[in-house]
């Protein structure tokens, strides 16, 4: 194992190389629930965030499915108890102000929001990972939006935007296009 001795704050610690990194970052991922802050995987494995950032960069060319979210990073798992979830995709065109309440109905009926994204003309698709499974992601998710001056993805596409969903059966996705289509949420097909 290539490991070097860093001194420090009164104790030895283990730098690991970058095979045995990934290798423990992938360790983590795995044993949390939720996701985990690149900030917080680097002082883990004893590197810099954007050590982690360039690793994480690694492990997917590599074929990982690692998501980056809003709260960090995190492992695509099977959800459902039958091993695999139902999935749609909705087109989705709505004001700024309704983005709260289209996630809220989606979670509500049962569905896990997996992503955005959107069809530029220039850029080609350009898509997000959210992973919004409940109300308290959507409402962190929107606080996260507003603190940060941003605008949304769909700002670039006068408001067109695509969602992923996944939910443990077509039922629920059937009764979550019919509550977004009341709404008024769903683009014209």
């Amino acid at each position: 194992m290539n490991r070097k001795t860093i001194r420090g704050k009164g104790r030895d610690q283990q730098k690991l190389d970058g095979t045995e990194r990934r290798k423990k970052i992938l360790e983590i991922l795995n044993q949390e629930k939720g996701p985990v802050s690149g900030t917080e995987l680097a002082k883990r494995v004893g590197v810099s965030r954007q050590v982690v950032v360039q690793d994480v960069a690694l492990m997917r060319a590599e074929q990982e499915e690692i998501l980056s979210t809003n709260k960090g990073y995190i492992l695509r798992r099977e959800t459902s108890k039958e091993g695999a979830d139902c999935v749609r995709v909705f087109c989705a065109n709505h004001t700024t102000e309704d983005t709260l309440s289209e996630l809220q109905t989606i979670v509500d009926y049962g569905g896990r929001l997996l992503d955005v994204f959107i069809e530029h003309e220039v850029y080609g698709q350009i898509h997000v990972d959210l992973i919004i499974n409940n109300r308290l992601d959507a409402e962190e998710f929107m606080e996260a939006l507003k603190h940060s001056g941003d605008q949304p993805l769909k700002i670039l596409t006068n408001g067109c935007h695509y969602h992923t969903v996944a939910a443990d059966s077509l039922k629920h996705l059937d009764r979550i296009e019919l509550e977004l289509k009341k709404k008024g949420y769903l683009a014209d097909s």
